[in-house]
């Protein structure tokens, strides 16, 4: 299952919906995807029921590179500081509650992408929209390693760093 998290009407906030669109429109056989913009804990039900997820969210760092892609995984969201987020219950609140439910998939990959303004209106800054082929490949990457039939739609992105990240040509952005 591949979720797209945020709002579309708080700038870069649409760009995990953006990318789930864009893999909705390659119709792969098996994968579900999902738009999802409220609290996070509305997803820990889903969530039980799933070997693998794929999230995709803004992440909003200070200071970050708005377009740099990061991912991220269970023991690395639950390990870290939350970062700010636009849903009244952040990813990382709901990986530790779900943790403590025993509410997690077997497997739980966000694709992170940081952001530069999460203000109400319609519409990403250039760098984040730029970065959404980068994040869709991500996501195809971590379906095809899991065996999905992603061949035909995307060559995969260049492996993550030691900290994460993937390198700025993946993300569409230069270093900063």
């Amino acid at each position: 299952m591949v979720i797209g998290a945020g709002n579309p009407f708080r700038h870069d906030d649409g760009v995990g919906p953006a990318v789930v669109t864009e893999i909705e429109t390659l119709h792969l056989p098996g994968v579900l995807v999902a738009i999802h913009d409220g609290d996070q804990t509305g997803l820990l039900d889903t969530a039980a029921a799933m070997d693998l997820i794929v999230v995709v969210d803004a992440l909003l760092c200070r200071p970050g590179v708005p377009g740099r892609i990061r991912r991220l995984t269970i023991e690395t969201l639950a390990d870290t500081p939350a970062a700010t987020s636009s849903h009244a219950l952040g990813l990382t609140d709901a990986v530790r509650l779900g943790k403590a439910l025993g509410r997690l998939p077997e497997e739980l990959i966000v694709i992170a992408v940081e952001v530069a303004c999460l203000d109400l209106g319609v519409g990403m800054s250039e760098p984040v929209s730029a970065a959404v082929p980068a994040a869709v490949a991500a996501v195809l990457a971590e379906l095809s390693r899991v065996g999905v039939e992603t061949s035909a739609a995307s060559s995969p992105p260049e492996q993550v760093d030691h900290a994460g990240y993937y390198p700025p040509a993946a993300a569409s952005v230069a270093s900063g």
